[in-house]
């Protein structure tokens, strides 16, 4: 079955363990936790005292998506205040193995991406080495972009390389209830909904309509 990430990013600042709680109830398999240094991308999100506190109100996995320049510097700071997962662009370090090994030297499993705009391509030579592949289906920064139309294609991609090891791949930006079929078809394995799973409060309703 499709797993749902919920993106705090989506939520209110001033009430994430509430929302945490309230989606694991809601039905969610994990939950997304963007980092966002306000260089790598244009804004500027939660550090990890905020992500420590959210572990006091759910037993959910972390996925923790670094949009950050200094990922090698900042992994241990999540890994520390207790991520499952840790993500990291390609775009930002020249050290992606030693990134990688950093993330799993904590026990935690390991993510790559990349922006829409780069080549997916760039991916193959980690594949060994991760334990998943996020797909990002908009500029990476804010919530409520249009979901991009060559992101299936990109999925497809990672989906036929992977064939030779278990990894995970996850889809995040613009994910609705009429993409995420499209998403799934193509060989997604967790989406990640901010806007689509927050709107009007309807948890549990909407995680549904996600997994169609």
């Amino acid at each position: 079955m499709i797993k749902i990430a919920p993106s705090l990013l989506a939520a209110d600042s001033a009430r994430l363990g509430e929302a945490a709680a309230a989606l694991e109830k809601a039905g969610a398999d994990l939950l997304h936790f963007d980092v966002m240094d306000g260089h790598f991308v244009p804004n500027l999100t939660f550090g990890p005292q905020i992500l420590k506190h959210i572990k006091k109100y759910t037993s959910l996995l972390i996925d923790v998506h670094l949009m950050v320049t200094n990922p090698l510097e900042v992994i241990p700071w999540y890994a520390e205040a207790g991520a499952d997962f840790i993500t990291f662009h390609l775009e930002a370090t020249d050290k992606p193995e030693k990134a990688i090994k950093l993330i799993k030297k904590y026990g935690i499993k390991a993510g790559i991406t990349l922006r829409p705009d780069s080549d997916i391509k760039q991916i193959c030579p980690y594949l060994s080495l991760v334990d998943m592949v996020l797909v990002m289906a908009v500029n990476p920064g804010f919530c409520g972009q249009r979901f991009r139309e060559d992101t299936p294609d990109k999925i497809r991609f990672v989906n036929e390389y992977r064939s030779t090891r278990n990894i995970l791949i996850e889809v995040d930006g613009g994910i609705n209830k009429d993409n995420a079929r499209i998403c799934v078809q193509a060989g997604a394995d967790i989406l990640v909904a901010g806007t689509s799973v927050f709107a009007d409060d309807k948890y549990a309703e909407n995680i549904k309509l996600l997994r169609g």
